[in-house]
């Protein structure tokens, strides 16, 4: 009994340049389809960890730019434009609000950092509020200041490295001639919060002469609260921009909104191409093998018999293809999320392609299905094939 998958395999390498070829066409749209597939899973899933890292739904910070204060909200810093802290107190007192933390950003330049010197970040948070909104900071070694006029300060990965301090030493802030004693290094987060100084809201508040003043405000809204309402109502405010949640998200992903579309259309033209691809190398087959087919249905063969012949190499060049492209994408998942990177302008610090099973099984299937579209009309040519006329063309 002849096997019909040992004949289609031996017919693809009858012309083994032209089944390469086609099978790499195939195999690019795949990888750009698994990757392009990977990049939307990974993007969300990393933005929303971001978001969810940060501690607190809304943010408060003095009347600016909406998409600065987007991006310095997920950065982790606030503006350097002042709110007094009575507005802190309001907001607490509002029957949505779970809990505020006030927060006071204030840079210094450091001449003995590096070559030249450089900016150094310091944030002032509440030592009983900030902790538990921020509680994805883990700490590498040593706690949370005692108060919030300790002349204490913890220390973000890269800024204790940076430095060469660990907890005992002693940290002089740079143009004011005030030493604070390092009780905490945290462990390394991937965010902004590496690369800052936190003191105590009093202790900067203090030190650098902003006694009463803030550069953000936290908020934590209870689950059941009405979050819209609530917003329309610190939108209110005097001098104030209100930033939530839900503006970030909305306001990067319109950031790369624009870049998903290119490569969306990228794949689809890919496809569209390895469609063709595949049409152009089984129909050329069909033409090159009339003489056979001819012969194979005055044997008997139904044209239901040529059909599954003719559509079952068309499966075997797509699921080759999809398989070779689908391996790619995975090993060049690192490659990919470097070039994103570049491009993007904002780019959350998760891992930005993601590639699991299901994605996989997912292209396997598109693949599958273009294999069966693309060998429709080449296998129903092949099986309208008139055994007499095919012999006849072919001795003629």
């Amino acid at each position: 009994m002849i096997n019909i998958f040992q004949v289609a395999y031996k017919n693809l390498l009858r012309k083994p340049s032209r089944s390469v070829l086609t099978i790499v066409g195939i195999a690019l749209a795949a990888w750009v389809l698994v990757s392009l597939l990977g990049f939307n899973q990974g993007y969300e899933a990393s933005l929303n960890s971001d978001i969810d890292n940060l501690g607190f739904q809304v943010l408060v910070t003095a009347k600016g730019c909406p998409y600065e204060a987007a991006t310095l909200m997920l950065k982790g810093g606030t503006g350097l434009r002042y709110l007094p802290a009575a507005i802190a107190d309001s907001i607490a007192r509002q029957p949505e609000v779970d809990r505020v933390t006030p927060m006071l950003m204030q840079a210094v330049f450091d001449p003995n950092k590096g070559e030249s010197g450089s900016l150094s970040a310091f944030l002032g948070v509440d030592a009983a509020t900030f902790p538990q909104m921020k509680s994805v900071l883990e700490f590498q070694q040593g706690r949370w200041f005692t108060d919030n006029n300790a002349l204490e300060a913890v220390m973000g990965y890269e800024a204790a490295e940076l430095e060469s301090r660990e907890v005992g030493d002693k940290y002089l802030i740079p143009e004011h001639d005030v030493e604070v004693a390092v009780v905490g290094v945290l462990k390394r987060s991937g965010t902004q919060d590496d690369g800052t100084i936190f003191l105590p809201i009093g202790t900067v508040q203090s030190v650098f002469g902003q006694q009463g003043q803030l550069t953000g405000i936290g908020i934590k809204v209870r689950k059941d609260a009405d979050i819209a309402a609530f917003e329309e109502r610190m939108y209110a405010l005097p001098d104030v921009q209100v930033v939530s949640l839900a503006q970030v998200k909305q306001t990067i992903m319109s950031l790369v909104s624009t870049a998903k579309v290119m490569v969306f259309s990228i794949a689809l033209i890919a496809i569209l191409i390895a469609i063709v691809g595949v049409i152009n190398t089984i129909l050329m087959s069909v033409m090159e093998r009339l003489q056979e087919i001819g012969i194979l249905k005055s044997m008997g063969a139904m044209a239901s018999d040529i059909f599954k012949l003719i559509w079952l190499e068309t499966l075997m060049l797509c699921l080759s293809g999809g398989a070779i492209g689908a391996g790619l994408a995975v090993a060049t998942a690192k490659v990919t999320e470097i070039l994103i990177r570049r491009l993007l302008p904002y780019t959350p610090t998760g891992g930005l392609v993601r590639i699991d099973p299901p994605l996989v099984l997912l292209t396997f299937g598109v693949v599958t299905a273009i294999g069966l579209l693309a060998g429709v009309y080449p296998s129903w040519r092949a099986g309208r094939v008139r055994p007499i006329e095919a012999i006849r063309s072919e001795t003629e």
